[in-house]
């Protein structure tokens, strides 16, 4: 944990100290003390089930404890789960303090809102309105924390660390709540505590098809991964390239305001941009010195070979695009097609500034790298004829804030070529 900034530590400490604040009502309460050592065991063992096996976490039960008990006792029930999770100890401090508050928090409006008599009786469908009330606020509080440990211990700027959370989380907490409300419904009900666990049941199955999507997701890596690899080998020159690619791509689409799902499309588009050079003559590829035209038409066909490699994969989508585009320009003097403006693909035109900027700033062997700088000044310069403006612009800022640190992936000892870098057309053996 020696990598996490001090002042992230400081802020996982205030977030402890505000849950143990939450706790401190504690022994003056009159709370049944058996069902709030019954949900803690509950919470800890679905933990420890859900994330080792399906990838999630077991919120129904927290939100149960919020609709049944007082908030300083519900705040209790995430305390033991957390803290017997895996991970570095900093880690399970941070999961405590960011459940307990966020369940006392939720415990809390829907007290104030006459939650526990509505579920009591059980009075619907007004139960709803305090369960719904809670659900947001627990979402909030989730929300919140995460932002600011994302801002802290990340470095993400603070404009774009609350981002999308709280939308991303809100859909499936709401079912969660909906599972926990119907949990104490049927706690307080005459058949008792064992018919809330039933409730579990369909959560289990949730569970499981989450997990189902996760190892296709990590399958989906597995593939995308064995192909840059096979460039990698096949192109040494080039080594690292694609990664950084990606993350350039990455950067851009962000930086653009794109969604999360389109930011992951961006970056299997850089990072699959060159993987049609498996068609090309390694001879061509790791070539000392100038191309000849001949030898550069061969390796303009790799966009073409890629497409065709990457056309089938059905979860790649719009990066498909990319890689067939990504060296077509705005003035229609690109490959394959040469397309004009608007009609190349936005997906492609992100990454066309991606891989130039890379390109530029990674020694290869027939020159060496530039300057970051003089890339962007060389980008800026192409602008509005070879590039998007936009992309250019977005990169620019980005970097100008966070930083670039690219990879030389030539040895030192090498010599480039006679005639140094392209100008113009900025790596334009890429």
């Amino acid at each position: 944990m020696e990598g996490i900034p001090a002042r992230a530590r400081v802020y996982v400490a205030c977030a402890a100290l505000g849950a143990l604040l939450c706790l401190l009502p504690l022994p003056a309460l009159r709370t049944p003390w058996w069902a709030v050592a019954l949900l803690a065991a509950l919470y800890a063992g679905c933990e420890q089930i859900a994330r080792r096996r399906f990838a999630g976490t077991c919120y129904p039960v927290l939100l149960a404890g919020a609709f049944l008990l007082p908030a300083p006792a519900a705040a209790l029930v995430a305390v033991p789960g957390a803290l017997l999770s895996q991970g570095a100890a900093l880690r399970r401090v941070w999961r405590a303090a960011q459940s307990a508050l966020a369940v006392h928090t939720a415990a809390r409006v829907h007290w104030a809102l006459d939650g526990r008599d509505a579920v009591v009786a059980p009075d619907f469908p007004y139960a709803l309105v305090p369960a719904g009330a809670a659900v947001l606020a627990f979402c909030l509080v989730l929300a919140l924390l995460d932002g600011g440990i994302r801002a802290l211990a990340e470095r993400v700027p603070v404009r774009r660390a609350w981002r999308g959370l709280l939308l991303r989380s809100l859909a499936p907490v709401a079912v969660h709540g909906l599972a926990g409300l119907m949990m104490a419904v049927l706690w307080r009900s005459p058949y008792g505590p064992v018919a809330a666990l039933l409730v579990l049941l369909p959560m289990c199955v949730s569970w499981w098809v989450f997990a189902q999507y996760h190892r296709e997701r990590a399958a989906h890596q597995a593939t995308i991964r064995a192909l840059v690899q096979a460039v990698d080998i096949k192109d040494g020159y080039t080594r690292g390239h694609s990664e950084r690619v990606g993350q350039a791509s990455m950067m851009i689409a962000r930086e653009l305001g794109m969604d999360a799902e389109r930011v992951e499309v961006l970056r299997f588009a850089g990072i699959l941009h060159d993987v049609g050079k498996l068609g090309v003559p390694t001879r061509l590829l790791r070539k000392d010195g100038p191309l000849t035209p001949e030898e550069r038409r061969v390796i303009e066909l790799h966009p073409e070979y890629g497409h065709e490699m990457v056309r089938g994969i059905s979860f790649l989508g719009e990066a498909r695009a990319a890689v067939l585009h990504h060296h077509e320009r705005l003035d229609g003097s690109g490959y394959p097609y040469g397309l004009v403006g608007g009609q190349i693909p936005e997906p492609a035109r992100v990454v066309a500034v991606a891989d130039a900027f890379d390109a530029m700033t990674s020694t290869r062997s027939y020159r060496r790298a530039r300057p970051v700088p003089a890339a962007l000044a060389e980008l800026q310069r192409c602008a509005g004829s070879q590039f998007d403006p936009h992309m250019v612009a977005a990169l620019t800022r980005v970097i100008e804030r966070s930083g670039w640190h690219p990879e030389v992936t030539a040895g030192e000892g090498r010599v480039p070529a006679q005639g140094g870098p392209v100008t113009g057309r900025p790596g334009a053996r890429r």
